[in-house]
């Protein structure tokens, strides 16, 4: 990942943020609910930021499915569908869940995109998505596909989805808060003891500063512990769909990652896969502290020790 696609991808970031900024502030002002802190309010400002903060963490990870299907153009697959690959994607996805004792199967999903990639996401494990990309359907034979398959399942076994919304929740209460705090003292250093004027719209623009600041500082904290998960996946994809498979699934993405390194990526793959994935291994090391996944030789690495 270059600095210009990385600059790209953090402005694409500080926009969310924003907007995610000014919807808690427009609700929160429909509902005649204010969540400034005044230099003593400390215990209720927290609970505030808390409620919104894991709130709109669990409202998203509610609609995660229908977000996947609406934004991504999953198509969900019908078990019963006369298309052989497609039933055999299905079976090795409800093969995958049952080793795993999963205690419903996931919908199984298909999108349309030249990128090698797979998901899991849902709200629980007895209500999930395991979706795959075309691309990858292409780019790699059954054992590969099984073990990119055993991993996204040991997402939902792990409660990954629950997990790091929890984690994502409280960041956010955290951000909301120190914002709030940080720019109240702030302001209140800046602002003249002649001139109350004007303070307010100091303390604001401070407020969304600083919530900017501190999201991506926290970033960093749910970056480090969704790579931390990747490991645990990694672990149980050997376990669902053999050691075997998961480390030549993930061979099979180094590979390809390769290949387009040096420009030799054939037309039907697409690396804006990888650079969403973040696991890219020719960007600059402090790039990685941004990674949601570890380099895939990591990975591989950690698989084979745990096999000697």
């Amino acid at each position: 990942m270059n600095f210009a696609q990385f600059a790209k991808r953090t402005l694409l970031f500080i926009a969310v943020n924003i907007l995610v900024v000014l919807t808690i502030h427009l609700v929160l002002s429909l509902l005649g609910l204010n969540l400034r802190f005044r230099g003593h309010n400390y215990e209720a400002l927290m609970l505030g930021c808390l409620v919104w903060g894991m709130g709109g963490a669990f409202i998203s990870l509610a609609i995660s499915r229908w977000m996947a299907k609406m934004f991504m153009g999953v198509q969900v697959v019908d078990p019963r569908t006369d298309d052989p690959e497609l039933r055999e994607l299905v079976r090795m996805v409800h093969t995958m869940a049952q080793r795993a004792r999963l205690p419903a199967m996931p919908e199984v999903g298909i999108y349309d995109s030249p990128e090698v990639n797979a998901f899991a996401t849902g709200p629980s494990r007895s209500s999930s998505l395991v979706a795959v990309s075309t691309g990858l359907l292409r780019s790699m034979n059954r054992s590969q596909v099984e073990g990119i398959i055993g991993h996204e399942v040991a997402h939902i076994a792990n409660g990954d989805m629950v997990t790091m919304t929890l984690i994502q929740g409280v960041i956010n209460a955290f951000v909301l808060f120190l914002a709030r705090v940080v720019a109240f003292f702030v302001a209140q250093a800046m602002r003249s003891r002649d001139d109350e004027r004007g303070g307010g719209w100091i303390e604001w623009i401070l407020v969304w500063v600083f919530e900017i600041v501190f999201g991506i500082l926290g970033a960093l904290v749910v970056n480090w512990f969704s790579r931390w998960r990747e490991f645990r996946a990694d672990a149980g994809g050997a376990q669902y769909a053999g050691r075997a498979e998961m480390i030549s699934g993930l061979r099979a993405l180094q590979q390809i990652h390769a290949q387009a390194a040096a420009g030799g990526v054939a037309p039907t793959h697409d690396t804006s896969g990888f650079q969403s994935l973040k696991i890219s291994n020719d960007s600059p090391a402090w790039l990685h502290l941004f990674a949601t996944h570890p380099p895939l030789e990591d990975r591989i690495a950690r698989l084979e020790q745990r096999a000697s």
